[in-house]
């Protein structure tokens, strides 16, 4: 079996994130004290909220996808870069082209927020749309081969994960030392990019990652030891609807992520309500995870702690989020 590469390290993260300089911004932290009624955090948390729902294109994955472009040969994106997406990573990857010069020609799966694809389509970049993953990372790859475009993978990679590590760097520069960090998991290139370099700045802080119960490919890849597939994705956490794990970002989990845990829709909608009344924050629903998770899986872990939330984006129309709000579904 191939030796994956090497976690990104803090001083990595620190040369990548002073090579975004210019094309991202320093998303703020605030102190929250939740206290809306029928929220329920940890009993005496201190909770701090890393804003990355400010950032450009919306999310934090500007940084993975302005990493690999600019940290690519100038002939490597020449003929440009193609991506597959449910819509938050091809409106990064439209962003990233667009900043460095090239364009993007990217697949967005057909069940895409329509918001998502018009301001992916704002950005510049053409756009085919799909079915579903696997047949949107298949046509992805074509558009690889047969145009030379450099292909961005939505979490996997040395570079995608060198970009999201640089979230840890600003976290820690903003907050310092924590007890734990509470970040969304889809594919999971998020989540292994903070926990490697949290860990390697603060050896002594969890690293909790959140998958909504509906796509839980993460968790079911560290049960069975290994990469894995799940048949299909149901939540309304449409942007961590991964369909598989893949190695890398896999490794670094497997190593450095405390635990993963699982949070239903129901839970999520809730956690987005309080954001909303009490944080004043517009989230989509992956951004609301670590917070559901705070209130309810992770809640007597977290009492007496200080942690630190990675609200991830909020790529969301309003007919939608309010649709959410209003929702009393069960998980």
């Amino acid at each position: 079996m191939t030796r994956p590469p090497p976690p990104p390290a803090p001083e990595q993260a620190e040369a990548a994130l002073a090579r975004l300089e210019g094309h991202i911004v320093t998303t703020p932290v605030r102190r929250w004290i939740p206290d809306t009624v029928g929220s329920t955090p940890p009993e005496d948390a201190e909770i701090f909220l890393k804003l990355e729902l400010f950032q450009r294109t919306g999310t934090f994955k500007a940084r993975g996808a302005l990493t690999n472009i600019l940290g690519a040969e100038a002939e490597a994106v020449a003929s440009g870069v193609t991506a597959v997406s449910a819509g938050n990573h091809a409106i990064a990857v439209a962003y990233a082209a667009r900043s460095a010069g090239t364009t993007a020609r990217v697949v967005i799966l057909e069940s895409a927020n329509a918001a998502r694809v018009e301001r992916c389509r704002n950005y510049g970049a053409e756009i085919e749309f799909a079915p579903d993953g696997a047949s949107g990372f298949a046509r992805a790859r074509e558009i690889e081969a047969d145009e030379g475009r450099l292909f961005i993978h939505p979490f996997e990679g040395e570079r995608t994960v060198l970009g999201t590590s640089t979230v840890a760097v600003e976290l820690d520069r903003q907050v310092g030392e924590l007890d734990a960090v509470v970040v969304p998991c889809g594919g999971g290139g998020l989540l292994a990019g903070v926990a490697a370099v949290t860990k390697a700045l603060r050896p002594g802080c969890a690293v909790y990652g959140v998958e909504p119960t509906g796509a839980d490919s993460m968790r079911r890849s560290l049960d069975a030891g290994e990469p894995v597939s799940i048949d299909a994705v149901h939540t309304i956490a449409d942007s961590l609807g991964a369909p598989h794990a893949a190695p890398y970002s896999f490794s670094l989990v497997q190593e450095f992520v405390d635990d993963v845990v699982l949070v239903g829709d129901g839970e999520i909608r809730a956690a987005m309500r309080a954001l909303f009344e009490d944080a004043k924050l517009v989230t989509e629903p992956a951004s609301a995870t670590p917070y559901a998770a705070v209130c309810g899986p992770l809640r007597d872990r977290l009492k007496g702690r200080r942690v630190g939330l990675v609200v991830s984006g909020s790529n969301i129309d309003l007919d939608t989020f309010a649709g959410h709000l209003r929702s009393r579904a069960a998980t």
